[in-house]
Formats: structure tokens, C-alpha cells, sequence
């Protein structure tokens, strides 16, 4: 079968990214076991018993000749000069650098020419910089210039926005600013869209633990919660004393801005410092009726945050339509943390973007708005981080002015710790809802008894979440799973107190822990939970939904159910909003797709910069993505729609050229079509894909 060349489709300066005739295009390979049959003999139906998408006949292309090089985890592709060849085997991974080093040679590159003062590279002139011989980068212009990478084709993509690009010489489109518009802005042009900045002022008080949270505190101390955790006697063990088993931490939860830090803030309880070996649990709260916390009048409780030694900046909560503490009355503190006077959310058949980890950023977010998402939801972010004033984590929180819904999504293992995180965060940030997670699997969270351990300690689930919402007005909702242990669930046991706990609306992931994704979601058992709720829980579902039949028919089979959250189904093809909005399957086509990855790199440029930092920081989570866009299989290519989640994809030929390279799972192919959006790949380039995005039996998201 002849294809279309990709030449008819691009310009011929981006089809040269793609003409490489000594690495032909690599479409994914089947892992399954075929049984010795061919799958050209098989019926479309005996394919889909074996979890194989049929591709119709034409379109299958033999396997390769060659062993096939398709990328896997651990792999290191590297790109040298214009080719991105394959690499033919994973080198051997360095040995880790200590922080000092790494410290003196980041020291040493701010220096090179390259990295041109900011203050010197919007102005030009080199007297624009106030710290003269004593600043940190480089202020020679003319030998920036001499190294600087050629701009890429396209236009600054702060153009949009009043005023000239803050990034001055530096941006790799400098070439399209304008001259006819005035001085520079402190603040980036693009950020004017965003929300959510960390004040700097809040972050040096919690770096000198001066920051005090007397809600919270209030709050812990009313549910009987504050002290030490070894002082107590009694330990909560969960109902049935059951304990996560400790496991090695092998696996890293990292995101789009920083590596977890397991270090232990100085500013929180003793109770927080968990390494999951010798710290006792925590004590089970003293027996109170269940409306004791509802009654009592919480006027008690000061709104707002005090501090030791100063007040802090004055511009906390902006972009809140709420009066602020200070200007309401004792009568208005105590409305407030009432839970029948929160601000209800009605998720009830909304169109609900799951956090994701490190995919699910900003601009992935921003592109899934406009393809039709209705509730987007930050990264989940850990509280000791937050606490800690770590500016990567809270940058995390950020939020962009077209997600008119938003949520973030925080992650504690202890009450007092995650209580003092969501009065902060209700102090610092604009939200609709913070989410708190309870079904996190990655190890390095559960062995500090975080996510999918709390679901072996309901006690403490409930400690947790009665104590954040009763300390914030925001609504406060929660996401698990069935359970840790595979085939003992428990949440349709708690299903009907976790709304008297406070919560909002729960999302259910039908999974267990232990399961993580080697089986599909059980949507039975979440529509019996659903069925168990009080009317006033709102239930959200998880798991496996992959096209609008699939919405449709856990809306028919439980109409009590108020909507489903959407997770690797927008990674892998984020126009299901779309889809299901206007119920049908949509035969997008390559150049549709290219479109959305250039929408994609418009927005990481806003958000990440359009400096050569900025435009390799943007490359590398779209190259994060292309790990799980590979595994969208064309509607018209297909003998039986709609696809599932869990099929395999077998070797074949796209529609065109464009389409075939889409196609692949080869990391190298992904390089290739960031060279489409972002230009070319600076000499040396390597990638090394975090995600297991090829392993349908097991991902990193929780």
C-alpha cells in the first residue's frame, strides 16, 4: 500500500525532521502472544478477546527485519547533530552527582556565554543589570549572540500580550518582535494569564518556621489530634489491624517541577516526620458525637494566618471573590467553617480531568480546556513540600484564568500536616476545591503512609479529612481506591460516614492498590458504593473510560453516579472531551493531532518561557506525552470501534506519513515530531522517559 509522503503535508523545513531513510519509521509492535496464528488470519473478534486492536488488513505491516528498538523505560535515546537516530542500546547510567557538585557546576554554566544576564538580555545594554561584576551570569552580548541556537520558525508567543517579550535576546523567536512598543514589564508578559504565584514573603516564613496556622491548630486541638503521636496510647491500626507492608522505595514520584524531598519540614509536628520503620501511628481522636464539630460555634477559631516577628504581605488570597479576614465579623468566621454553608460544587455530568502526574502540567491542562473539559485538577502535590515553602512544589498550584473550575490536589499522611497545608493553601491561593488523595500507589508516598496507605487506617482517614474540612471553607473533597489489598475492599464500609467526615464528593478509582493496572477498572463495585452513599455525597467514578460509549454506559447502568474522571483516556487522546460533548467517535487526522501539539507548545512557551531553557523544559514534557499519545489507534484504521484503554497495537501503516510516525513508540519518533513543533534538538540531545507508558499493565499515575 502506498502512503501519502509527509512532504505534501509540511513545509519542506519541518519535513527534513522526519526524512531520516536510515531509521525507518517504527510503528509499535504487538507484545501479545498471537499463538503461533498470524493476526492477518484472525477474526476482528477472536483480536479483541486477546486485547489486540483490529487494524484492518491493509493497513498491517509486517514486523521488522531488524530487532526491533522500541523504546522501553530505561532506555536513553540520543539525538546527535540533525539525525535522531535510534539508540542501539541504553548506556550505562552515570554515577550520581553529591548536591555540592552539582551546586559549583551549575555555578560554572551560569558564567558561560550562553546564559545571558535576564536583566541585560531585556534591555540590552549591559548597565541595565544592578549587580554589575558581582552578578551571577554572564553580561558579554556580543559573545551570547556568537553561541546563541538560530530561532525557531514561528512567531514569539507572547506576542499576544501587551508589551514586549520579557526575554529580550534570549527568546528563540526574537527575530519576530516588534520595536514599536514600550519598556519591559517586571512581570513576564505570559504570567498575566496565570494565578496562584507563591508569595516570596510566605515562603522565608516558612523556611524560618515563623508561620503559625491557628485554624488549623484550633481546630486539631477541638478533634482531640494535636501532640505527639508517642505521647498517645492508643494506635490506629485501621478496623481490622491491618498495616501496608513496607516495600522498597524504588519507585519516585516526581512531577512536572521538582523530585519529591523526603526531608521533614522543621516548621511541622513531630508527627509528620515519617519514614514508615519506627514512628508510632496516630492516636485515634477522643470519642465526640458525630455533630460535635458542626455545633460548636468556631469563633473561637481566628481566620487568617499570624505570624512571629511581622506581618506578611498583604496579597494573600487574590483573586478571591470572598471578604478578607480581617473584614469580617465573628459572625461571618463561624458561617464560614460551617459545613451546610460551603460552597457546594455540582460535578453532576461534568467533564473531569484527573491530576496527573507530570503530564497532567499547565499546558496539558490548558489544551484539554479547550477541547472541552469542564474540571481540571493541579499535579498532586505533597504537603511536607508545601510546608516546607519548596516554590517547585508550589508551582504546582498554579492556575491558568481559563480554568474556570479548578481544584488541586494534595497528598498528607497525618491530619495535623495536611490541616496546616489546606489553611495555607486557602490563604495563598485561588481554588474551587482541594482534592486530598488516598489512592496514591507509587511507593515512595505509601511507605510514609501517605495515598493508598491510609486506605488500611480508616480512622485515620476520617482524622484527616474531618479535621481539613472543618478548619477551611473551600470544599474538600477525596480520591481512593477499592482498597490496598486485592479482593478486600473497603470503601463501600466507610462509603456512607465519609460525608458526615466533611467531604464534598468522592472519587472512587476501581482498583486496588495492589491491582495498580494489570486488570480493568471494577465498575461493578464502584456502582455499589455509589448505591450505599448519602444523597448529599456526590460519587465521581475512575477508571478505563476511553471513548463517549463508555460514558454513556456507566450513565446508564448507575444514573446516581455523578460523573466519571477521565485520566490516561485524555493522555492518550485528550479530544475525548470532545467526543463526548458531541457523542461521537472523531476520526481525527495527523494534521488535527500536529495542531493540538503546537497548541501544546504555544502554551509550555508561555508558561515555561521562550528562552532555550524554557523551549527544552517544553520539549521534554511533550516528549513525556508523545509516551502516550503512541497508543491511539486511528478510527478509520479500525475493523471494531470504539477502542479500549487496555488494547495492544500491532505493527501497522498510518494514512500518511505523519500519521505512521505517530504511530510509533520508538522515543526517537518522538523527538522527531517535537522537531516539528519546536525545532531542531540541540547537538547531544537525550531523553530518558520517566513514565512506563509501554507497560499496559502498570503506570506511575495514581
Amino acid at each position: 500500500m502506498e502512503t501519502e509522503t509527509l512532504m505534501d503535508e509540511l513545509p519542506a523545513a519541518t519535513a527534513t525532521a522526519v526524512e531520516h531513510p536510515e531509521t525507518p519509521l517504527q510503528p509499535p509492535s504487538s507484545n501479545a502472544d498471537d499463538g503461533g496464528v498470524s493476526q492477518e488470519f484472525r477474526t476482528p473478534e477472536e483480536l479483541v478477546a486477546k486485547s489486540i486492536a483490529p487494524v484492518k488488513r491493509e493497513y498491517l505491516r509486517p514486523p521488522p527485519s531488524r530487532p526491533s528498538t522500541n523504546n522501553n523505560n530505561n532506555a536513553i535515546v540520543g539525538v546527535e547533530n540533525d539525525d535522531a537516530a535510534e539508540a542501539k542500546g541504553a548506556p550505562l547510567l552515570k554515577d550520581k552527582k553529591s548536591k555540592r557538585q552539582i551546586k559549583r557546576e551549575r555555578r560554572e554554566e551560569q558564567k558561560s556565554p550562553l546564559h545571558l544576564c535576564p536583566k541585560v538580555a531585556k534591555s540590552g545594554k549591559v548597565s541595565a543589570c544592578p549587580y554589575g561584576d558581582k552578578c551571577r551570569f554572564s553580561h558579554d552580548v556580543e559573545a551570547f549572540k556568537a553561541v546563541k541556537p538560530a530561532d525557531i520558525e514561528g512567531s514569539c508567543p507572547f506576542l499576544v500580550y501587551e508589551g514586549p517579550c520579557s526575554y529580550g535576546l534570549a527568546c528563540r523567536f526574537a527575530g519576530t518582535h516588534r520595536d514599536d512598543v514600550s519598556a519591559p514589564t517586571e512581570n513576564l508578559p505570559g504570567k498575566s494569564s496565570e494565578l496562584n504565584f507563591f508569595s516570596k514573603d510566605t515562603q522565608k516564613l516558612l523556611w524560618k518556621n515563623k508561620m503559625k496556622f491557628p485554624k488549623a491548630e484550633a481546630t486539631l486541638k477541638l478533634l482531640g489530634l494535636e501532640g505527639n503521636p508517642k505521647d498517645k496510647t492508643l494506635a490506629d491500626n485501621g478496623e481490622n489491624g491491618q498495616v501496608a507492608p513496607k516495600e522498597p522505595a524504588t519507585d519516585t514520584k516526581t512531577d512536572s517541577n521538582v523530585v519529591a524531598n523526603d526531608s521533614i519540614s522543621p516548621s511541622i509536628s513531630p508527627e509528620d516526620n515519617v519514614n514508615g520503620n519506627n514512628l508510632a501511628d496516630d492516636a485515634r481522636p477522643l470519642k465526640k458525637a458525630k455533630s460535635s464539630v458542626n455545633e460548636i460555634c468556631s469563633s473561637q477559631v481566628s481566620s487568617g494566618l499570624s505570624v512571629q516577628g511581622g506581618v506578611p504581605d498583604g496579597n494573600f488570597g487574590v483573586n478571591k471573590s470572598e471578604p478578607t479576614a480581617d473584614t469580617m465579623t465573628d459572625s461571618d468566621k463561624s458561617l464560614k467553617l460551617h459545613p451546610r454553608e460551603k460552597k457546594l460544587i455540582d460535578f453532576r455530568d461534568k467533564l473531569y480531568l484527573a491530576p496527573l502526574t507530570t503530564v497532567g502540567n499547565l499546558p496539558f491542562r490548558r489544551v484539554c480546556k479547550v477541547l472541552g473539559a469542564d474540571v481540571t485538577c493541579g499535579e498532586m502535590a505533597m504537603c511536607t513540600n508545601l510546608l516546607q515553602g519548596q516554590a517547585a512544589e508550589w508551582a504546582l498550584l498554579r492556575r491558568h484564568s481559563s480554568e474556570n473550575l479548578f481544584g488541586v490536589q494534595i497528598c498528607g499522611a497525618y491530619p495535623d500536616t495536611v490541616t496546616k497545608t489546606v489553611e495555607l493553601i486557602e490563604q495563598e491561593c485561588s481554588v474551587d476545591f482541594i482534592d486530598i488523595n488516598m489512592g496514591c500507589p507509587i511507593d515512595v508516598v505509601v511507605n510514609k503512609g501517605g495515598g493508598s496507605a491510609l486506605l488500611t487506617k480508616p480512622m485515620r482517614m476520617k482524622s484527616v479529612v474531618e479535621a481539613a474540612s472543618s478548619t477551611v471553607g473551600t470544599p474538600v473533597t477525596i480520591k481512593v481506591r477499592t482498597a490496598y489489598f486485592e479482593g478486600k475492599n473497603r470503601i463501600d464500609s466507610l462509603i456512607a460516614d465519609m460525608g458526615s467526615w466533611g467531604a464534598t464528593a468522592v472519587t472512587i478509582h476501581g482498583r486496588s492498590r495492589q491491582q495498580r493496572y494489570s486488570k480493568p477498572a471494577d465498575w461493578d463495585y464502584v456502582y455499589q458504593c455509589v448505591r450505599k452513599a448519602p444523597k448529599s455525597l456526590q460519587v465521581l467514578g475512575n477508571g478505563d473510560v476511553f471513548s463517549y460509549v463508555d460514558w454513556n454506559n456507566h450513565k446508564t447502568e448507575c444514573p446516581e453516579l455523578s460523573t466519571c474522571m477521565i485520566a490516561r483516556g485524555a493522555l492518550v487522546k485528550p479530544w475525548i472531551f470532545t467526543e463526548i460533548k458531541e457523542q461521537r467517535h472523531w476520526d481525527i487526522t495527523s494534521g488535527e493531532r500536529l495542531d493540538i501539539l503546537k497548541d501544546y507548545a504555544r502554551f509550555g512557551l508561555q508558561h515555561w518561557g521562550s528562552d532555550s531553557k524554557g523551549v527544552e523544559t517544553t520539549r521534554h514534557f511533550l516528549l513525556e506525552w508523545l509516551g502516550y499519545t503512541c497508543r491511539y489507534v486511528p478510527v478509520g484504521l479500525l475493523d471494531i470501534i470504539p477502542q479500549k484503554i487496555n488494547w495492544r497495537s500491532p505493527s501497522y501503516y498510518g494514512r500518511d506519513d505523519l500519521e505512521t510516525l505517530m504511530a510509533s513508540d520508538s522515543a526517537a519518533d518522538w523527538v522527531r515530531i517535537s522537531e516539528l513543533v519546536l525545532g531542531k534538538v540541540p547537538s547531544g540531545y537525550s531523553f530518558a522517559p520517566k513514565h512506563k507508558s509501554n507497560a499496559y499493565d502498570r503506570a506511575e499515575n495514581g
